[in-house]
């Protein structure tokens, strides 16, 4: 539906639009003679620079009536002219005010949108010891700054989209021309052009519908909220995606080896982060399947415990009412709780709750003869080892158990063959045409000079072949 031209009836048709109370309308005469009206969101328009840009100028307008001559009047910097009512209305709702006036069939839609931001600052998940300390925010405009303040190159391109029906929230794809492999580029826009869904909240509801396999366990989209480690990626030729209202930005296609890094690896002697990522690798294996051995070894393989610790868990486990598989999955789901009720909890009573669950509940648990000492090292050190791959842990939690039932079950021989089924599953995953498992399935020689293994920055003359970029050289050597 087209603008009439006609102020009252312009006016009455965007008001049929949008009905809601808080859509206010503001009217205005110039010293000429010529009627404005203003319609603009109440709650997200700064109506103080509503005034100061654009009513205070036209009230001493005095020119000829068309929307190219009171658009120059305007002081604001955003500013463009529209005639379709619906998308009229859709500026009103992102909070840029409308401005109609008589006898123009164009209205100029002003941007002075009110946006309430908290402060940059480090993301609590991706701490750093060394390196940059900024992080993502919930404004889509102050993340595209930040990442243009790092790439200050023409070929960074930034092209925004409008998803969810009733949200209209934007979404941001962001890539550098000559980078980034293009069809990849052309998937996620198209993917995301025929998202048809209410409301996009989050970034993370993107990551289902960017995924060759939605209903995976493992992960196949990457994530950061740390504008350092977006830009690094894009720089090796990967994809980012920003949602407004989201501090957590998307990468693809995504490696497994990528949460095995961290931002601080490239701060630190190679020695170091090499040291640090296998130690991360190592942590993660043992978080898995400590518990499971563990079972396994007491109900099918005793002997696979030294002599000594035979006789120190014998000892422990006498008394215990329940078999081991029951005794871990007890603690186990003492834990899980814990963990939540804390995360859930207000700070300082999740911090008495964990003093309460680690101590009281431990120790009374021990001393009654529930649950025996050695489950319960297993369990927290466990617990701690998830830990070392934060962005990891909901998975890595879930085969955890996974491979506590197996182990239960079958012992030792089911151990390996679900970790056979994972490792096969693993092989064959892939994203956007990239194998989660590169560089080591297919094996790319090059590209494990920055994997587990950390070589110096002069060995890293390529950029990673895995994700097949068109440029191919980022370093140069004198």
């Amino acid at each position: 539906m087209k603008i009439s031209g006609t102020l009252q009836k312009d006016v009455q048709a965007l008001k049929k639009i949008l009905p809601a109370e808080d859509i206010l309308t503001f009217d205005f005469v110039s010293e000429k003679g010529l009627a404005f009206t203003a319609v603009f969101a109440d709650p997200i328009t700064d109506k103080e620079l509503l005034g100061e840009q654009v009513v205070r100028p036209l009230l001493l307008y005095d020119g000829k009536p068309t929307a190219e001559e009171v658009g120059k009047k305007l002081t604001s910097p955003e500013k463009r002219t529209e005639t379709d009512l619906t998308k009229l209305s859709e500026e009103v709702l992102a909070g840029n005010p409308v401005l109609l006036f008589e006898g123009m069939d164009e209205a100029i839609i002003v941007g002075t949108k009110k946006v309430f931001v908290r402060a940059i600052a480090e993301p609590s998940t991706d701490v750093a010891v060394k390196g940059p300390r900024e992080g993502f925010i919930e404004d889509i405009k102050i993340n595209t700054s930040l990442i243009r303040r790092r790439l200050k190159t023409p070929e960074l391109k930034i092209d925004f989209l409008n998803v969810g029906r009733r949200s209209q929230t934007f979404v941001a794809v962001c890539y550098l021309e000559g980078t980034s492999v293009q069809k990849t580029v052309d998937d996620i826009k198209q993917k995301l052009k025929e998202i048809d869904i209410d409301i996009i909240p989050d970034s993370s509801y993107l990551t289902h519908f960017l995924a060759s396999r939605p209903y995976s366990l493992l992960k196949q989209i990457g994530t950061t909220e740390k504008p350092d480690i977006f830009c690094a990626k894009i720089a090796e030729g990967r994809v980012g995606i920003l949602v407004d209202g989201s501090p957590i930005a998307l990468t693809a296609p995504y490696l497994l080896v990528e949460d095995f890094q961290s931002s601080e690896d490239y701060f630190v002697p190679p020695y170091r982060a090499t040291f640090t990522r296998v130690l991360r690798l190592l942590s993660l294996i043992v978080a898995i399947y400590l518990p499971a051995f563990y079972i396994a070894a007491q109900l099918f393989k005793l002997q696979l415990f030294p002599i000594k610790l035979l006789m120190t868990i014998s000892g422990s486990i006498r008394d215990i009412p329940f078999s081991p598989s029951l005794e871990m999955l007890l603690v186990l789901f003492v834990l899980e709780v814990l963990n939540e009720a804390s995360i859930r909890m207000p700070k300082y009573v999740g911090m008495a709750l964990s003093v309460v669950g680690a101590l009281v509940l431990g120790e009374t648990a021990v001393s009654a003869g529930f649950v025996s000492t050695p489950a319960i090292i297993i369990i927290a050190f466990s617990g701690i080892g998830l830990y070392a791959v934060p962005n990891l842990i909901e998975q890595t939690s879930v085969l955890r158990l996974i491979m506590l039932l197996v182990a239960g079950s079958v012992g030792t021989y089911g151990i390996i063959l679900a970790t056979a089924f994972i490792l096969l599953y693993l092989v064959t995953a892939e994203n956007f045409g990239v194998p989660v498992l590169a560089p080591f399935s297919p094996m790319v020689g090059k590209d494990l000079r920055d994997s587990l293994v950390k070589y110096n920055l002069g060995s890293l003359e390529t950029r990673p072949r895995t994700l097949k970029s068109e440029n191919k050289r980022r370093l140069k050597h004198e």
